[in-house]
């Protein structure tokens, strides 16, 4: 009754890793539930400790394992053990998954800062109307005192050239050749091209 257990070994030799992975290479199922039996462990240990997260660790560990399907005929046992090259598999696609998510979660910052970013700048936009006027206020004082006149009255009054004639008591041909002389020079004096 007393029975010796040995910890470590095996009970029944089978084909080692390397042999299993080289016919899982040519497609053999059954060959595959071997290394599955033997590496997911080891993989889903691997990739708790990058991780740290139950369910992604056994999400990246599925994915593992079904890549290790099918790019077994990519193990070169000159390079390493089998285990060794499962290994280093499930390092690679968990650190990428940390990669992902820090990048998904920058992503996710950048968003909602770009959020809470108003449309326009209303400083600028106000400094630069502050500038435009003040540019325009000093290109009438460049105007003679009756185009200065005959340009206030029409357009920051509003008054039609008749109006402005009828007030001004002048001809209406008068009024429209110094309303177009200055606005010529005004134009000449804020740079804007015709």
């Amino acid at each position: 009754m007393n029975e010796v257990v040995r910890i470590g070994s095996r009970s029944a030799p089978g084909p080692d890793l390397q042999e299993l992975l080289a016919r899982v290479a040519r497609g053999d199922q059954q060959a595959f539930t071997g290394v599955y039996d033997a590496v997911a462990g080891p993989v889903l240990g691997v990739v708790r400790g990058v991780l740290r997260d139950h369910a992604q660790s056994e999400e990246v560990t599925q994915d593992v394992l079904v890549e290790v399907w099918r790019t077994a005929p990519r193990y070169r046992a000159d390079r390493g053990t089998a285990m060794t090259w499962v290994l280093t598999l499930a390092h690679r696609r968990a650190v990428d998954r940390v990669r992902s998510v820090e990048a998904a979660a920058a992503r996710d910052r950048k968003a909602a800062q770009l959020a809470d970013t108003p449309a326009f700048d209303e400083v600028s936009e106000e400094v630069e109307a502050h500038l435009e006027r003040e540019q325009v206020r000093r290109c009438l004082r460049g105007l003679t005192e009756v185009q200065r006149q005959s340009v206030t009255l029409a357009y920051y009054r509003g008054l039609t050239y008749r109006q402005v004639a009828e007030l001004l008591a002048l001809p209406l041909g008068t009024v429209k050749t110094r309303l177009r002389d200055g606005l010529i020079r005004l134009r000449d004096c804020l740079g804007v091209s015709a």
